[in-house]
């Protein structure tokens, strides 16, 4: 087995929700095992599609897969799938999430004047933050890094604005009832320190682990509500971003579509979930 591809019992977890040939016709699939691992070989090394090993399979089709396979909601349903059983055998962190943004680079700046696909952003998502051309990946982790959901906008935009949409997109699929959508505990930055945010977390109602902006917006109570030790687990989503962007397609961002980059995090984020479930099998 080479040493991006899925092993067997990882395949076993998500095989079933592979697309099927209809009954009133239409050609065979390539095998969508082999798909499946050349779309996961593409996200760590950041080469070109051209470059794609011959043993993967035409690198047009395996493209072609990270257009449509997102946009048909199949990302989607595996990472439900397999949130469920991670939650099911309780490896998720209900009780502490943590949140936090990185920027992605974006080596090129070719902008298309019409956007072909109604989930496309008009602007693709990048932006010229005084880090570079680029965007910021957004994202939600439970306490021991596992990360849970993402945004993308563009790199000089601001956290806040992103705070609502970035945990909103959070929804832990359970076997009994509605999906998890909140933890006990939210622990960010100081950027995140802000009067919206606290009014937020206080409706829901959800304890913020954030700590205080000396001179800044701070929501009533913040400084009251700051536990120190639950600050100190923030690490985890650091962790999370640093082995988020050890996928060379992902840092710096190699896909111009906004929809197909954050379709390479959610691949990302679906090797992950296996090789927790799966920890034997080292890939």
């Amino acid at each position: 087995m080479r040493r991006h591809d899925l092993s067997d019992a990882q395949w076993e977890l998500i095989a079933d929700l592979m697309p099927r040939t209809g009954r009133h016709g239409g050609g065979r699939w390539r095998d969508h095992r082999q798909v499946v691992n050349g779309l996961l070989w593409t996200r760590c090394p950041g080469a070109q599609w051209r470059d794609l090993p011959e043993h993967y399979g035409p690198w047009q089709t395996v493209d072609e897969r990270l257009t449509r396979w997102p946009r048909e909601g199949l990302f989607d349903t595996i990472l439900d799938r397999l949130r469920l059983k991670l939650n099911a055998k309780g490896l998720i962190d209900l009780d502490l999430w943590c949140i936090d943004n990185t920027s992605a680079g974006q080596p090129f700046r070719r902008r298309s004047p019409k956007k072909a696909d109604p989930q496309e952003p008009d602007d693709h998502a990048p932006g010229l933050s005084r880090g570079g051309f680029g965007s910021k990946i957004h994202l939600v982790s439970d306490g021991a890094g596992l990360p849970l959901g993402l945004t993308l906008t563009p790199g000089q935009q601001h956290e806040m604005p992103a705070f609502e949409p970035t945990f909103m997109a959070v929804r832990l699929p359970s076997r009994r009832g509605r999906p998890r959508t909140r933890p006990k505990y939210l622990a960010g930055d100081t950027a995140y320190s802000d009067r919206p945010a606290f009014a937020y977390l206080r409706r829901r109602p959800i304890r913020p682990v954030i700590p205080p902006r000396t001179g800044g917006n701070m929501g009533k109570g913040c400084a009251r509500s700051f536990d120190p030790d639950l600050d100190r687990r923030r690490n985890a989503i650091e962790r999370c971003v640093g082995w988020l962007k050890g996928g060379r397609s992902i840092a710096p961002r190699h896909e111009k579509l906004a929809v197909n980059f954050s379709a390479m995090v959610k691949l990302a984020f679906m090797r992950q979930y296996l090789r927790t479930l799966r920890p034997s099998d080292r890939s």
